[in-house]
């Protein structure tokens, strides 16, 4: 870094040339280019860099652990100090390792078993959901014609209560003489008289046919005797 700004320094202070700080000029650089030039003579360290670093008892937990061990084991190999036997895992830990592989790192043939059963699992909900739609394809025509058909009684329905309402209607006129409001209480009294005198009209009428059914039949037995 120094260097360059050692460079460009002259050009900066008014465009002087390399030549300019020569011997034969009798001119010094200033003090800031002399103080730049004598604190870039920096020092070698004197670091050992031919081998590898070995950790001793006051080296950090990092450096001295099981993990940092056999890292240094599989770089240097027996060169690094390290005995082999060492590494190896104890039986409680082992069991721990086999355990974690077992949960979270399946074989391959698990991992095959698992995605044949999904993929069979898939194949199935396709073919339930395929065999639905099938039967309810096939009880469309009914649904259509079930759904015709409460139309048409719905229909049919309100007809009848529109022509029930008009006849209730005529027959208040006949009898007050005036319009009448069906929202009235005079008007609902006589939908309720108009009702049970329907009922028993209708009770008279199955009354008489079921009379006249029993007097044919004995009619019919009486000539067959």
């Amino acid at each position: 870094m120094a260097a360059p700004m050692l460079r460009g320094l002259p050009a900066a202070l008014g465009g002087f040339g390399r030549g300019f700080w020569a011997a034969g000029s009798g001119l010094r650089p200033p003090a800031p280019l002399r103080m730049a030039q004598a604190a870039y003579n920096a020092r070698r360290l004197g670091l050992d860099l031919s081998g590898f670093y070995l950790p001793h008892a006051g080296s950090p937990e990092w450096q001295r652990g099981p993990r940092a061990l056999r890292k240094l084991y599989g770089r240097w190999g027996s060169a690094s100090g390290v005995e082999a036997a060492s590494l190896w895992p104890e039986p409680g830990q082992l069991q721990e390792l086999v355990r974690h592989q077992a949960e979270w790192e399946p074989s391959l043939q698990q991992m095959w078993s698992s995605l044949r059963a999904k993929e069979l699992e898939q194949q199935k909900k396709q073919r339930e959901r395929q065999k639905l739609m099938a039967a309810n394809m096939a009880k469309m025509p009914k649904m259509v014609e079930d759904w015709r058909r409460e139309k048409r009684e719905l229909k049919t329905k309100q007809r009848e209560e529109k022509a029930r309402r008009e006849l209730l209607l005529s027959e208040a006129r006949e009898r007050f003489g005036y319009s009448v409001d069906p929202r009235s209480s005079k008007f609902q009294e006589m939908v309720k008289e108009l009702e049970k005198e329907q009922k028993k009209k209708h009770k008279l009428m199955k009354r008489r046919q079921k009379e006249e059914a029993a007097g044919s039949e004995a009619t019919v037995n009486a000539g067959a005797s």
